[in-house]
């Protein structure tokens, strides 16, 4: 039997925890043409919800198509992916390859069939021509203009996701923010999600004096409920013959911290860990013993991130698990927790959070891997 929580991928339908609002509202702006900007911090299921979008609004009969920005080393190879992945819409080789040419012949893409790294045949775009910033630039209008002339030559509406999009701000300084706004701004048949993990770039990437403000509603994806997470949880185990004792799914959001990628993954170790040991029974006790073989599998990591930090990091990041995030500024805090100046403090805190160890949530900093919190809770002094 498969074991029915996933994590460290997106999630399959069967495997979607709650987001009924947020899907809904996500389906209809993409539908009505919207360019949707979707802010998460990571490992809140942000691309999980964006599929089930994409799946939803295929289903309605529009044309779909999703990229990650941050997969792309140059603003050139960015182009040429999401000229291939726009490509993948159209029907038939020959056909696409004309319709592209026709498309940017300027630009004399080359088109080819190629077989990926699992083997999979598919298109491969080029652009050997494009080669000075001036040429990119010209390229980079007609490759965002490409969504809108998909949708009149189909007769049909089109989602795009666009995930990770802050990266598109080291490719080629704010001039790309440029680009796409005058392209996407007139495609009133496409609905765009522009989706960030990076809270504070997205919400820079929104403000007054730069090329998005205002252009589209804002989603602020939040952690799930704990009384819909933790039934979810413990239906799973049961679907699958494995019955949980009474509490063990707000266990294991709790020991998560309510993070949905670290819930899955909790989760499904505790299932292999039941599974393997043949029990027809899960509890607390338990989901322990799968949390101590899981620390000690990443004790080897987690011990080098912590020499990595300078000594004041190591005293923030520790004031953090054991503060639970609160009040870090303060002066009774900094006392008991022997963290130095405010401002000693506040730079640490800059540094972790640059590092992705920790994350600001609305009222306090919490930890972002939850087993990284615990080790720090456990191993360190």
């Amino acid at each position: 039997m498969e074991n029915p929580f996933v994590y460290g991928e997106v999630v399959p339908a069967a495997s979607f925890v709650d987001r009924i609002d947020e899907l809904d509202r996500l389906v209809r702006d993409l539908a009505s043409g919207q360019k949707v900007f979707l802010i998460s911090p990571r490992r809140y299921g942000k691309s999980s919800l964006i599929r089930q979008a994409l799946r939803a609004a295929g289903r309605r009969g529009a044309l779909t198509a999703e990229i990650t920005v941050s997969s792309y080393s140059s603003y050139l190879a960015f182009l040429e992916g999401y000229t291939r992945t726009l490509l993948t819409v159209q029907t038939g080789w020959e056909k696409a390859r004309t319709w592209l040419r026709d498309a940017i012949g300027a630009a004399r893409p080359e088109v080819r069939l190629e077989a990926d790294s699992s083997g999979v045949m598919g298109f491969a775009v080029k652009f050997p021509t494009v080669r000075t910033e001036r040429d990119i630039s010209r390229l980079a209008a007609d490759v965002f203009a490409l969504p809108g002339r998909i949708c009149d030559l189909r007769g049909r509406t089109m989602a795009i996701a666009l995930d990770e999009f802050q990266a598109i701000r080291g490719f080629n300084g704010g001039s790309v923010e440029h680009t796409i706004r005058a392209a996407v701004q007139h495609q009133r048949s496409v609905g765009y999600v522009f989706a960030g993990s990076e809270p504070s770039l997205m919400e820079r990437m929104l403000g007054s004096k730069r090329p998005f403000y205002k252009a589209g509603p804002v989603m602020r994806l939040e952690k799930i409920p704990p009384e819909l997470f933790a039934p979810f949880i413990e239906s799973r185990f049961s679907k699958t013959g494995i019955k949980p004792e009474p509490g063990l799914g707000m266990s294991i959001v709790d020991l998560a911290g309510n993070m949905p990628y670290d819930v899955q993954r909790l989760a499904h170790e505790s299932w292999d860990d039941a599974k393997a040991a043949g029990k027809r029974r899960i509890g607390v006790e338990d989901l322990h013993h799968t949390l101590h073989r899981l620390l000690a599998e990443q004790d080897t990591m987690f011990e080098a991130v912590w020499q990595r930090l300078t000594l004041g990091q190591r005293a923030t990041l520790r004031a953090v698990v054991l503060a639970e995030g609160r009040e870090l500024l303060s002066a009774d805090l900094r006392e008991r927790y022997r963290l130095g100046g405010s401002s000693t403090v506040q730079a640490a805190l800059q540094a972790l959070v640059r590092e992705d160890l920790i994350a600001r949530d609305p009222d306090r900093y919490a930890v972002v891997d939850s087993l990284m919190r615990e080790w720090i809770a456990r191993k360190t002094f």
